[in-house]
């Protein structure tokens, strides 16, 4: 055996040794958990969808998302977010917001991020926008003190603040109410 063959043949039983020595040091008690927390087991779903039940326990509303991730504190963090009613409750907006965040104990759920609420059941669709909004879903109430922007056909109206019952189609600005009604 040449030199030149016997100095290759030592390199690689070094790397070989290397390598395993390194790949047995990263290894720790737990492999299959995901990165960030390690005290943290929650979940994540893709393409989430979650099914709200009124008292009866039939279907009262569904939450479709992009993503929905349990997060620490026992919340639920939604990205991509579309709320609409179950056509028995005959109530027929359909709410977008880019997060929407849901508390444990808490039956609001808090949306953010290009709010939109879209009723178009009626003869003029109605069209509300904001960035903040919370959304008693089980009592068809939204509110917010965020600035909105109401469009009704080619009618429009900007205030401050909005309280509105989804099921009665009412809605209730708080402040600062200014708009365009042309006919």
């Amino acid at each position: 055996m040449n030199p030149r063959a016997i100095i290759f043949i030592v390199v690689l039983f070094a790397g070989a040794i290397a390598s395993w020595y390194l790949a047995g040091s990263h290894k720790s008690g737990d492999e299959g958990a995901p990165p960030g927390d390690a005290a943290y087991q929650g979940y994540y779903l893709k393409q989430a969808r979650i099914l709200g039940t009124g008292e009866s326990g039939s279907l009262l509303y569904e939450i479709d998302a992009e993503l929905a991730e349990q997060q620490a504190d026992n919340r639920i963090e939604f990205t991509d977010v579309r709320i609409r009613y179950s056509p028995q409750s005959s109530v027929p907006w359909v709410v977008n917001a880019d997060k929407a965040t849901i508390k444990n104990d808490d039956p609001k759920i808090a949306l953010r991020g290009h709010v939109q609420i879209i009723n178009s059941g009626r003869e003029d669709d109605t069209e509300i926008r904001t960035q903040y909004l919370e959304l008693d879903p089980e009592r068809f109430i939204a509110d917010t003190d965020s600035r909105v922007q109401i469009r009704i056909g080619h009618r429009s109206l900007t205030a401050t603040g909005m309280l509105a019952s989804l099921y009665d189609d009412k809605i209730e600005l708080k402040s600062n109410v200014r708009g365009k009604i042309a006919p």
